[in-house]
C-alpha cells in the first residue's frame, strides 16, 4: 500500500512538473506583440528630447519639475525642499511643465 502511494504521488508531481516545463517554454517562445528595439530606440528619443527641453527652463522652473516628476515629490513637499510657499512652488512647477509643453511641441 505505501508503495502505490508513493508511487501514485511521483506521477502526480511528475505531471505538475511537465506542466510547469511546458508553460515556462511557451512564455519564453511566445512571439512578442510589438517590436522591443524598436520600442527602446523609441524611449531612448524621447527620453533625450525631454532632457534637451528641461535644459529650456529656468534653473527655478527645473528644480521644481524635477522634484516633482523626476523626484516623485509632491507639491507639498516640493516647497519645503526649496524653502517655498505651496502656491508658489506650485506655480513654478506649472509654469515648467507649460514650457516643457512649447518647447517639445505638444499641441494642447
Amino acid at each position: 500500500m505505501t508503495i502505490t502511494h508513493r508511487r501514485a504521488v511521483d506521477r502526480v508531481r511528475s505531471a505538475a512538473a511537465a506542466d510547469r516545463r511546458d508553460d515556462l517554454f511557451e512564455q519564453r517562445t511566445r512571439p512578442r506583440p510589438y517590436d522591443v528595439t524598436a520600442e527602446d530606440a523609441h524611449r531612448s528619443l524621447e527620453a533625450h528630447r525631454v532632457r534637451k527641453a528641461l535644459q529650456q527652463l529656468t534653473d527655478t522652473q527645473r528644480e521644481a519639475v524635477e522634484l516633482a516628476y523626476l523626484g516623485g515629490y509632491t507639491h507639498t513637499e516640493v516647497g519645503q525642499l526649496l524653502d517655498l510657499p505651496l502656491g508658489t512652488a506650485k506655480t513654478r512647477i506649472r509654469d515648467g511643465l507649460i514650457r516643457l509643453r512649447d518647447t517639445m511641441g505638444v499641441e494642447r
